[in-house]
């Protein structure tokens, strides 16, 4: 990772990394907007429709620690590009899909791509900057901002796509972006040669079927029923392969997941901090919208328009002053106060009413929040990575990923129960709907508030480990 001289064109790679990100989380958010007419075209059942968005989901949580091992042993550069043609290949297959299941298909062929993509991008993120701790908290910095970016432009590209062209070209979309993203790689990033090892199948199969079978479970409860025997089978069935998957990892020489990297000081409490951050964060991101178009009424592009002052005022804390308070406070006082300031915006929120108003009940408590996700984000994101050892860097990449995707499916899920529960399945009920979101917010405060507890517990200082500082303070 270390460099003498550094790469005059670490700058555009990183430009290229973080069009990564950005695609990575604009593909979650752009086809909320086109699923009615994707319903219709492709003759999707109501119950069915949410599975475009799950199937990306479960495919990218379930193949991100597969990804991330590929790219220790066949180098960054190498998946990072086998990435980019997979998400082509299947965005192709989205876009001149005819029924529903080849839509899906494609779906999970791009959250495949994606599951390559991302731990690869963070590896080769730490390639180009790792050695430089001052503009390694930039480039993470500039990293973490695509993710909100991405969310609100999908938003955007989706409302616009929709209406002058039709849904297929939100996936024709992707293929000039891929195409310009491979040939610029070669060009950019930085080559690692591949390493000795193997590829534990085994345990990659338990690893992805057992996430998968587990999110697949949690996403489909709020429509199943938590109590019905498809979703505690499908939540036995994944708790049963990762164990299995754990005990294949004891017993191989070489093993997909080094199980010993947990005991790395400081791994496990921000892999946790960026769970439970997800967890919070995309519920408060997915309900806001809903109460900004289903009580206040507002359309597609005023509603994207509503949330881009909460992506300003990220982008801006991320690049701007994130990385002088991790230097000045330290990455652990950072992660806490970023959790509580998170809890503080989703109680706020939860005062809503079905009269609000959005410069009143809605901005000021959006942007507490938006303050609390920027502070917290980066260095648990940092302090993750740069815990591991150089060579297990697309590993670690993998595992923060994967946290950080099931958290947020989890988390959606789990708050979405409570929201149905508490009044958000009565449609066309303001007050109802506002009853349901409230509770949604409160219980992602939750969330929040318990992350900051448990990372006060798990995160130790540079003196309590006993040697350097992480890679992300300066």
């Amino acid at each position: 990772m270390a460099e003498t001289t550094p790469d005059p064109r670490r700058w555009w790679a990183l430009g290229l990394i973080a069009l990564a990100q950005f695609m990575v989380i604009m593909d979650t958010s752009i086809i909320g907007v086109a699923l009615p007419a994707m319903q219709q075209d492709l003759g999707f059942s109501p119950g069915d429709l949410s599975w475009v968005f799950n199937a990306y989901v479960i495919a990218l949580a379930g193949l991100l620690l597969l990804g991330g091992r590929l790219s220790d042993l066949f180098g960054a550069r190498r998946m990072f590009t086998a990435g980019w043609v997979v998400t082509l290949g299947g965005s192709v297959v989205a876009a001149v899909a005819g029924t529903a299941w080849v839509e899906l298909l494609g779906r999970v062929l791009q959250g495949a791509g994606a599951a390559l993509i991302a731990p690869s991008a963070l590896t080769l993120l730490m390639m180009l900057f790792g050695a430089r701790p001052r503009e390694l908290t930039k480039a993470l910095a500039l990293y973490g901002a695509a993710a909100p970016a991405g969310g609100t432009a999908g938003v955007f590209l989706g409302g616009v796509i929709t209406e002058w062209l039709s849904w297929p070209w939100i996936f024709w979309l992707y293929v000039p972006i891929s195409l310009v993203a491979i040939v610029a790689t070669g060009k950019l990033m930085p080559s690692a040669p591949a390493r000795r090892g193997s590829v534990d199948i085994a345990g990659a199969i338990a690893a992805t079927a057992g996430l998968g079978l587990t999110v697949f479970g949690v996403v489909r409860a709020p429509e199943a029923g938590w109590a019905s025997a498809g979703t505690w089978g499908a939540l036995a069935g994944g708790i049963a392969l990762l164990v299995v998957f754990v005990a294949i990892q004891r017993k191989r020489e070489v093993p997909l997941v080094r199980l010993g990297i947990f005991r790395t000081p400081n791994l496990g409490g921000a892999n946790l901090a960026q769970f439970l951050l997800g967890a919070a964060w995309i519920p408060m991101w997915y309900f806001l919208n809903l109460y900004l178009q289903q009580v206040l009424g507002y359309g597609a592009f005023a509603s994207g328009a509503a949330l881009l002052p909460m992506t300003v005022l990220i982008v801006v804390l991320m690049v701007a002053v994130a990385p002088k308070l991790i230097g000045r406070f330290g990455p652990k006082k950072m992660i806490i106060g970023g959790l509580w300031a998170l809890a503080a915006g989703l109680v706020w929120l939860s005062f809503v009413s079905p009269t609000g108003n959005f410069v009143v009940d809605v901005l000021p408590a959006s942007l507490v929040a938006a303050l609390g996700q920027a502070l917290a984000f980066i260095p648990s994101l940092g302090t993750a990575i740069s815990s591991a050892k150089p060579e297990e860097g697309g590993l670690a990449s993998g595992i923060v990923n994967t946290s950080y995707q099931i958290g947020s499916a989890l988390g959606l899920a789990a708050m979405t129960a409570v929201a149905v529960s508490a009044g958000a399945g009565r449609a066309g009920d303001p007050v109802a709907l506002t009853g349901g979101y409230s509770a949604a917010f409160l219980g992602a405060a939750g969330i929040a508030i318990a992350g900051g507890f448990l990372a006060m517990a798990t995160l130790r200082t540079p003196s309590e480990v006993g040697g350097g500082e992480p890679a992300v303070r300066r």
